[in-house]
């Protein structure tokens, strides 16, 4: 768990986007990979393998992705099987893919986007049907595609994503980007997603209140590491005999989330937290739904395709490169602002792509995100195919 890979048994993951002469290691301060897919994306980078599949819970793959230089696919909540997934937050977590290029993330992801029945969040066959027409009906609208131009294409910029955190050098690039989506056709839509600015909070609630249900079965007798109880425990107890298990197999960061959600759902909390934090949620879907011009087709009375509305969002997916380790693991409570433009579409379980974009002041790569309506994932793969080109 974590937005820089600091966390795991084995140590941190090390950032490969700059290494020296002949693959030897750099002068330079090593650098967080991203988390908690950073494993995936530092060997897609440090080209180990053609692609590599991680789990996306609230910026899981993005993030790493946008770090290290790579492409990396949240695909739409549902689509891709978590059958063998040890489960974090069920209603967030994805399966998705890290490559070097759309081209591959795309291979990988057709093979993998089948429905499975050993997965009870699976979509079923005909919502796939309708969502695919639907995309396919988005991609015969847009004209340019095979010149590498984006007419017909209407891309949402959301003000809510240009935190006061982010990197100052990063909102000079962005416009630079629009100027280039503009002369290429693309029709740029200024939109606001108004509920995104609780959408961190709320993130935090639901998926620790989620992994503290799901980690509840790690109890030494069941599943997970055994700790022999010292001498003198009365083992007739057994939150004793399961306390000294749970402190020895979970680390500080995965003990202190089980902690937060065990909070969270307590009678005393469970009102003014989890059901604040689910209202927040069916907002945040509200806004989403609100700007695309495609329909959801998830919900029982979708609103008809909408002219005025939009195709893709466009953002950048982290607040900055990635930070050096030493940096990273001495953050407290601003580590958790990493995810803060990641977040908002993992709430509505939407699809999104982190490409390759520009780089930042201090020479290391930072991603663009590209945001879709559910079930448009060849929709966003296409407009960031493009966006890798531009």
């Amino acid at each position: 768990m974590g937005s820089f890979n600091t966390n795991s048994v084995h140590g941190p993951v090390i950032n490969p986007f700059r290494s020296g002469d002949n693959g030897t290691e750099s002068s330079e301060a090593p650098r967080s990979a991203g988390g908690s897919s950073g494993g995936s994306a530092a060997a897609v980078a440090a080209d180990l393998c053609y692609a590599a599949l991680g789990t996306d819970t609230g910026g899981s793959i993005r993030l790493p992705a946008s770090y290290c230089g790579v492409v990396g696919l949240k695909p739409s909540y549902g689509l891709v099987s978590r059958w063998g997934v040890v489960s974090y937050a069920d209603s967030l977590d994805c399966v998705g893919v890290i490559a070097k290029s759309v081209d591959r993330v795309r291979n990988v992801f057709d093979v993998i986007c089948r429905f499975d029945n050993k997965d009870p969040t699976s979509i079923p066959q005909d919502v796939r049907d309708s969502s695919n027409s639907q995309a396919e009906r988005s991609l015969d609208l847009w004209s340019g595609l095979s010149h590498g131009r984006f007419d017909g294409i209407r891309i949402g910029v959301p003000q809510e994503y240009f935190p006061a955190e982010m990197d100052s050098s990063l909102r000079t690039q962005f416009h630079k980007t629009l100027e280039k989506l503009k002369d290429r056709g693309a029709v740029l839509v200024p939109v606001s997603l108004p509920s995104t600015r609780y959408a961190l909070s709320a993130y935090y609630v639901l998926a620790s209140a989620e992994a503290s249900s799901n980690l509840a079965r790690y109890d030494g007798v069941r599943f997970g590491t055994y700790q022999k109880p010292p001498p003198g425990t009365d083992l007739s107890n057994t939150s004793a005999v399961y306390a000294q298990s749970r402190s020895k197999g979970f680390g500080p960061e995965v003990r202190k989330r089980i902690l937060l959600g065990t909070y969270a759902l307590t009678a005393d909390a469970f009102d003014n937290y989890y059901l604040q934090a689910q209202r927040i949620r069916h907002a945040i879907k509200q806004d989403f739904d609100g700007i695309f011009r495609s329909p959801n087709v998830l919900l029982k009375n979708p609103t008809p395709p909408s002219t005025d509305g939009v195709d893709v969002l466009l953002h950048p997916t982290a607040i900055s490169s990635a930070p050096k380790l030493g940096d990273a693991m001495q953050q407290g409570i601003d580590g958790y602002v990493q995810d803060v433009l990641t977040t908002p579409a993992s709430l509505a379980g939407l699809p999104s792509v982190s490409v390759p974009w520009c780089t930042a002041a201090d020479g290391w790569p930072v991603g663009m995100s590209v945001v879709g309506q559910w079930g448009n994932d060849q929709v966003v793969l296409r407009v960031s195919e493009l966006m890798e080109a531009l």
